[in-house]
């Protein structure tokens, strides 16, 4: 820590972060890494970006990853299938694989740099806790969870701190749901209209022997849509980036989620009064199974209760931008 304190110092002497220190996004095309790049750029900094496609760079272009990250004061990496998916064994092996070789490509990468980073802000998700219907979880007393899900966000933070990289301070995000223009509100956005905007309720569900062993089934849970939602609004996703780049003392796992989670009824009825939607009814488990079945995803994504608090930051002094759910998606789908 003494090594980073030194690094992040010497580059901050003047005053504030460098207006045109260079930011490298890995993981660039996504929801997130699109604002990233916005943002950054807009602050006057150099951004370079890496991806499969549609980026500066490839995840295969180790030596232009190593060119990149030599040098720049912040890299941050957003890289991962999305899982929202069915959990088939093809793509389970791809939801961590996609996770385990761009962080690992991103950590050779500033081990090799003559110049490393100062800060290395890695995606993991509020999901590595447990399903969570007594108490919120925060990074001091959460309860990591079991499941493939939570594995694989284990796996993750894993690779983020393997290797030693003294000059480097290292941040696991452990985001929430994120919130915007797009994303999970771009969907409902398009339901609830239609009367598919109520909340999702849990409920018996068979499972097989199969999916019990492979850690893919959601077990039967909170009843009547009481599921906790954790969130975030994008705009406090790169407010938190800026925040602990100014903040040296913060390293490890970092909640990234606002400070006033709900229940899913609560949060399908600020959607509703969003959009001007009177009425939507509930949707029982076993049509969230067969839907999810039709579009080629898992019922996990709405029926895990996610009861996630923002501690680290909390205690650091982090100011939220958009702390109120109503607010906060009145604002993405406006």
């Amino acid at each position: 820590m003494f090594n980073i304190c030194v690094s992040w110092i010497s580059r901050h002497l003047k005053g504030g972060i460098m207006a045109d220190g260079r930011v490298v996004i890995g993981g660039s095309t996504g929801f997130i890494g699109t604002r990233l790049q916005q943002t950054y750029r807009a602050q006057g900094r150099e951004v370079i970006t890496i991806s499969r496609a549609g980026a500066d760079l490839t995840w295969t272009d180790q030596s232009g990853i190593d060119a990149a990250v030599d040098g720049a004061e912040l890299v941050v990496g957003l890289a991962g299938k999305s899982v929202s998916c069915r959990y088939t064994p093809t793509n389970r092996a791809l939801i961590l694989s996609s996770r385990l070789d761009t962080t690992t490509a991103l950590s050779t990468a500033i081990g090799r740099a003559s110049a490393p980073p100062p800060l290395w802000v890695n995606s993991s998700t509020a999901t590595i806790y447990r399903h969570a219907e007594d108490r919120p979880q925060t990074e001091a007393d959460g309860d990591i969870g079991t499941g493939f899900s939570v594995e694989v966000a284990k796996a993750w933070e894993r690779a983020l701190f393997a290797d030693d990289l003294p000059a480097t301070r290292r941040i696991a995000l452990r985001t929430a749901i994120v919130l915007g223009d797009g994303g999970v509100l771009g969907t409902l956005r398009r339901l609830a209209p239609l009367g598919l905007g109520g909340p999702q309720f849990d409920g018996w569900w068979p499972v097989t022997k199969a999916r019990r062993a492979a850690g893919t089934a959601h077990q039967h849970g909170s009843g009547h849509g009481h599921q906790r939602f954790s969130w975030i609004h994008l705009d406090d996703v790169a407010g938190i980036i800026d925040f602990l780049e100014q903040h040296p003392e913060l390293s490890g796992p970092v909640n990234a989620a606002a400070p006033n989670p709900v229940d899913n009824v609560a949060f399908m009825a600020a959607v509703r009064r969003a959009l001007g939607v009177r009425f939507g009814p509930p949707t029982p488990r076993w049509m969230l199974e067969l839907g999810a079945i039709a579009i080629r995803t898992e019922t996990e994504l709405i029926l895990k209760s996610r009861w996630v608090l923002p501690g680290r930051l909390a205690e650091a002094g982090y100011a939220f931008r958009h702390p109120d759910l109503d607010e906060a998606v009145r604002v993405s789908l406006r």
